[in-house]
């Protein structure tokens, strides 16, 4: 059984970098998943606002607007809300903690491990739980 069939997602990539987006997309892929892009925090906002995506892939920094301006924006809408995993290059402990209280739900550095997104997958699926993954 492929990943994403045990752990269905719509997913989002927020993220500027060309090659970044080709690394997660094709991970993501290989995972069973297809994925929507956004380039900016701004394209995420608009995106949020067309469809319902409950895991958001969100790059830190971005141009426009970055992804902790983005999740803050996003909190405050009335929609239901997405599972957001934090993806960035700063590994310190006080980034972890920066993307947390900006209102990530999780967080995974950059260069991306297989393991530990994975992992973030399903500890999303499980806070998302029954009702907040995609049903086909």
């Amino acid at each position: 059984m492929k990943f994403a069939e045990q752990y269905p997602f719509k997913i989002l990539v927020a993220e500027d970098n060309f090659i970044n987006q080709k690394l997660i997309q094709r991970v993501l892929f290989k995972l069973g998943y297809e994925t929507d892009l956004a380039e900016t925090g701004l394209e995420v906002l608009k995106m949020m606002e067309q469809y319902h995506y409950n895991l958001i892939l969100m790059d830190v920094q971005m141009p426009e607007m970055d992804g902790l301006e983005a999740v803050q924006n996003i909190r405050k809408q009335n929609y239901k809300q997405p599972y957001v995993i934090a993806m960035t290059a700063n590994a310190m402990p006080e980034d972890r903690e920066t993307c947390i209280n900006a209102g990530m739900d999780d967080y995974i550095d950059k260069p991306m491990k297989l393991d530990k997104l994975t992992d973030a997958l399903k500890k999303a699926a499980v806070a998302l739980g029954e009702e907040g993954l995609v049903k086909e």
